[in-house]
């Protein structure tokens, strides 16, 4: 690897005095992007600053209706915690079929969202549960933050620094895995939420990144049960093609793991 400025921040003011002091610095907190793209000389960062033991960032709380996750929380906390499991367990269970033991421990929920890769996991979870990410600068809605493949609202110098979520009434999470990488070849997640609202997510199977399914959105607010979703057809334009599956293949991934996912919310 080439020559790379270390900095380990310990509080999120630190962290943004360092970075707008590099030429071209990047945040690093499970590292299992960023260390992977330098290893294959995909980006050559002037710095590296490490906010994974920023304590600010680290803990999970709740008030009201509202879970709220900090971004350097790692998978394995979050799969640990009571409050999740009790408050929103499908959050818990989609962390439990993410990666493995090596990367529940290190990677963080800021990390996967900040990311947006097109096959991570809480993205979904994110934009079905209409969260609200927080940063160091503003609060960004679910609906506003994903903006296309590896892209998000997120400026330069911005860091996450918690994600909240409000409890819904019934949510699901299913994926099919690669049983190679284990990331989502699709991934669905359903929500109903205490409003009424039903949103639905699919990562894993969209060119453009996580995504809204409004025809099974629909069909689940008419009648909440998998046999709602039996008639439907889900459209595969847009729908990520390579040598895992068509995009055809992806379309019916999205219904049946949808149906899946309404079945494990109840």
């Amino acid at each position: 690897m080439y020559s790379t400025n270390y900095h380990r921040a310990s509080s999120v003011d630190e962290a943004v005095a360092l970075f707008g002091k590099g030429s071209d610095p990047k945040f690093l907190a499970g590292g299992h992007t960023l260390l992977p793209v330098m290893k294959q000389r995909l980006t050559a960062p002037s710095d590296v600053i490490d906010i994974a033991k920023i304590p600010g960032l680290i803990g999970i709380e709740t008030s009201g209706d509202t879970l709220t996750i900090k971004a350097a929380t790692t998978y394995y906390d979050i799969l640990s915690n009571a409050d999740v499991k009790r408050m929103i367990p499908a959050i818990a269970h989609l962390t439990s079929v993410l990666g493995d033991p090596a990367v529940r421990y290190r990677g963080t929920i800021g990390g996967s969202v900040a990311t947006n890769d097109p096959a991570a996991d809480y993205p979904a979870a994110v934009l079905a549960l209409n969260a609200t990410v927080k940063t160091n600068k503003r609060e960004i809605p679910a609906d506003q933050f994903f903006k296309g493949l590896f892209m998000t609202a997120l400026e330069d110098n911005e860091i996450i620094t918690a994600i909240s979520f409000p409890i819904p009434e019934k949510a699901g999470y299913s994926k099919m895995r690669n049983p190679a990488s284990r990331f989502a070849l699709t991934g669905v997640f359903v929500a109903k939420l205490k409003s009424g609202e039903i949103r639905v997510a699919a990562t894993g199977a969209s060119q453009s990144g996580v995504m809204r399914v409004p025809v099974i959105e629909d069909a689940l607010k008419a009648n909440w049960s998998a046999s709602a979703l039996d008639g439907i057809k889900v459209s595969d334009d847009g729908l990520i093609e390579d040598i895992h599956g068509t995009s055809d293949y992806r379309a019916n991934l999205i219904k049946v793991m949808a149906q899946r996912a309404v079945d494990a919310a109840g």
